[in-house]
């Protein structure tokens, strides 16, 4: 498979968003879990619930921005 491939550069986009949006999840979780003071344990669960719903979300996003991207020659 050529290393510029299509599909390169939509896996690599898509992995990038996922580690961004969980960085940002993570740190937004943690935040409104000690805002709202959500109690006990409930406050992982949130946590992790934000952190992932973040992630799947900006891999989304940025894996079909490089799909659009890919068919662009400059």
């Amino acid at each position: 498979m050529a290393r510029d491939s299509c599909l390169a550069r939509v896996t690599a986009g898509a992995a990038v968003g996922g580690a961004v949006g969980g960085a940002v999840g993570a740190v937004y979780g943690t935040y409104e879990a000690i805002r709202y003071k959500v109690p006990g344990l409930l406050k992982i669960r949130y946590i992790g619930q934000t952190t992932l719903g973040s992630a799947a979300i900006f891999g989304l996003f940025l894996g079909a921005g490089s799909l659009i991207h890919c068919g662009k020659s400059y």
